[in-house]
Parts: structure tokens; C-alpha cells; sequence
């Protein structure tokens, strides 16, 4: 499965783009442990002391913000999903 990366995280994966093993029943959820698996210091970037994913991190699953779909973080995903994480951001 292919996942765009934005803004701070491309520096911690070293690409805009990288490719992870999509299984069989993966979630938002899982993917994200997945990430955090390939890029330990992502963890600090996605996830509070609690492990919950930060209200200011957006998952986009093909557009759409992953907490508002109808599964939130359990929505199975497809090998032929777009996925993009964006950390905050901000300007002025």
C-alpha cells in the first residue's frame, strides 16, 4: 500500500511516498502501528502518551478524514486506497 507523507514526516521516512505490506483486515488503526514499526520516531509525531492518535494529525483515506468515516480508525482498508498523512500545520 502506498502512503504519501507530508510537511515534517517526509523527514523521518526520507520520501514522499513509501510502500508497506497491505494484509488481509487492515485498519487505520493497524496501519498506523505499522508506520510506527517501519519509522520508531514517528510514534513521538502521531500518537499521545495515552497511544492515541494527536486531533491535530490527519489520516486521509482516499480524501477523506479517517475519524469521520462511518468505521473511524477500524475502517478496513484496500490495496487500492489513497492514503495521506499530514501532520499539523500552520502559517500566517
Amino acid at each position: 500500500m502506498k502512503i504519501n507523507f507530508y510537511a515534517t514526516l517526509r523527514q523521518i521516512t526520507g520520501a514522499k511516498t513509501v510502500d508497506l505490506p497491505l494484509r488481509d483486515g487492515l485498519t487505520v488503526s493497524d496501519l498506523i502501528q505499522e508506520i510506527i514499526s517501519a519509522y520508531p520516531p514517528m510514534r513521538a509525531e502521531l500518537l499521545d502518551a495515552s497511544g492515541k492518535l494527536y486531533p491535530h494529525v490527519h489520516i486521509f483515506v482516499n480524501g477523506r478524514d479517517a475519524p469521520y468515516l462511518a468505521q473511524g480508525l477500524e475502517t478496513i482498508l484496500a490495496p487500492t486506497d489513497a492514503i495521506n498523512l499530514f501532520p499539523a500545520v500552520g502559517g500566517g
